[in-house]
């Protein structure tokens, strides 16, 4: 489902920048991701956490894909420079992703997954794409956030099959998928990592036992 016009003010705004920043900060004290990796983002929007990525992680390939054609084109614009050449864009629908089978070392999603109304069919579509031992990073959000008294009027999301948290975790059990490192504000969202199946290509950034933090 595409942002209306609140949403698209925000995703571009410096707040969410800054947001962004932090989050990939996270992300990068967690699993150790190898140099040379071919990687996904889903709902690229204008290219802020793409640019995160290419800068903490250097792919290899970077794909970028969302269902809004202007961000695509700003992402592209914003992305045009001496590595551009390793970055491919495309509009697309995250439950039909146009990738080959177990051809992705990481997929990341800044929050996109509660903007698709069959969710559990894009977080399959994340774990056929992943290669064993590949890695999701996930940054999502509950309905007590974003359909509450308030943003329900001003935001647009779907509004049937809205996961929780426990919908969350028993949802990626059944995409094959162990949630490995985790922060979650049980009532707004979750910051979580997603390892496919075998994990021993795997290596933990500060070599330590799964770490799970869930506040109330």
């Amino acid at each position: 489902m595409k942002l209306n016009r609140i949403e698209r003010w925000f995703v571009n705004s410096p707040v969410r920048q800054f947001k962004q920043y932090l989050v990939m900060q996270w992300f990068k004290g967690t699993v150790a991701l190898k140099t040379g990796s071919i990687i996904l983002e889903i709902g690229c929007g204008r290219g802020v956490g793409a640019d995160l990525i290419r800068k903490v992680y250097q792919p290899e390939r970077l794909y970028l894909m969302d269902l809004d054609l202007q961000m695509i084109v700003k992402a592209g614009r914003r992305l045009n420079g001496p590595n551009g050449g390793k970055i491919s864009l495309c509009v697309g629908d995250a439950t039909h992703l146009p990738y080959a089978d177990q051809s992705l070392d990481a997929v990341f999603g800044f929050g996109f997954l509660h903007h698709v109304p069959a969710w559990r069919d894009g977080l399959a579509e994340v774990t056929r794409v992943l290669k064993h031992g590949g890695i999701y990073f996930m940054e999502e959000y509950y309905p007590s956030l974003y359909q509450n008294v308030i943003t329900k009027h001003l935001l647009v999301h779907p509004d049937k099959d809205r996961f929780n948290s426990q919908d969350l975790h028993r949802a990626f059990q059944e995409a094959n998928l162990t949630l490995t490192h985790s922060f979650e504000l049980k009532r707004m969202g979750i910051l979580g990592v997603g390892v496919k199946a075998d994990s021993r290509s795997i290596s933990c950034a500060r070599h330590e036992d799964a770490c799970q933090v869930v506040l109330d």
